[in-house]
Order: structure tokens, then sequence, then C-alpha cells
């Protein structure tokens, strides 16, 4: 089996909302993306419970099926970090986008490809929108974060190909892939 990546995504986390009190009054909140054996962390924002993060992290994608594991923290000087919840990033519909490739060079800035509605197999918490915008397609999205009170993510995917990837369109040659 190939051992490439078939790409690079990178997960712009832009804010949390509402997120659940774990503190006296606030929360201590930070992020932790895990893909495979890749683990990355945002910073800690302190007394918030609305933070803002405008970071990017950026996972090798091997294999699509893999789930993508956002889990929401809350930093403790002295005890454990308390778990503010989490969600699954589903990135198929965003994959099979991606797959149109040479197509979407006609279609206008800010067009959205397709439409993702929030269902029981996902965490979307609205309606996430795949957009065709200055050559790249990204995705919004504002995940409603599982085993909390309380609390959803707002997110922004975006692929890259780099040299010694593989590539989105080559990964569908020989068997689709399965959903779940």
């Amino acid at each position: 089996m190939d051992q490439r990546p078939l790409g690079l995504l990178t997960i712009h986390v832009k804010r949390g909302i509402n997120l659940a009190i774990r503190d006296h009054r606030s929360s201590d909140p930070y992020i932790v993306i895990t893909v495979a054996d890749q683990t990355l962390k945002t910073r800690v924002v302190k007394k918030n419970c609305n933070p803002i993060w405008n970071e990017e992290m950026t996972v090798a994608i091997k294999d699509p099926n893999v789930p993508i594991r956002l889990t929401v923290f809350d930093w403790d000087k002295f005890t454990g970090d308390d778990k503010m919840g989490d969600a699954n990033i589903e990135i198929q519909p965003y994959l099979d986008a991606l797959k149109m490739g040479m197509e979407l060079l006609r279609l206008p800035n800010g067009c959205a490809i397709k439409r993702v509605q929030p269902s029981r197999h996902n965490c979307l918490s609205d309606e996430s929108s795949i957009v065709w915008n200055n050559g790249k397609i990204t995705q919004d999205m504002i995940l409603r974060l599982n085993n909390v009170e309380c609390g959803e993510i707002e997110i922004m995917l975006e692929w890259h190909e780099g040299a010694g990837c593989r590539g989105v369109t080559s990964s569908s040659k020989g068997g689709g892939s399965s959903s779940t």
C-alpha cells in the first residue's frame, strides 16, 4: 500500500461558542486535534467560554476513512485538565468536492459547490458550505460538541497537495471509499 499522504489538510480553528464552564465562572480552553498518529494542540485561552484562537493546524491525510478527532479541554494548573467535549470532523463530502478538479475553474468566486446538512452522522450544528474561492476549495463548519452540556467550535478546512502527495483524485482509482 502506498504510504504517501493523499494531501495536507489545514484546519483553521477559529473560535469556540458557549463552551462549558469548568472553573469557578469560566474555563481556560484549548483544543487537541488527533488524526491517526498525529496530535496538534492550540494555545490556551484563559478565562473565556467564547475563545478566539484563529490558529491553523495542518495534518497529513493518508486514509480519508481515519477519523479526525477534535477534543476541547479546560487547562488546570494543579489538577488534570478537564474534558469539555469532542467532535469528529467529517471530511468525505469535502474530498468528494475536491475530486471535481478542473471542472471548478469555470465557477465564479464564492460559489457554493456543495452544502452539507447536519445529521446524526456528523457533528455539524448548522448547514456547512463547501465553497470555491480564489482558486481554492474551503469548507466552513460549526461543530456541535458531544459528551458535554453545551458548546460549539467554528473551523474551516483547506486542502493542499504538495510534492510527495498522492492527490485526492488518485484515491478514487481502484475502488471507492467506504462510508460509515
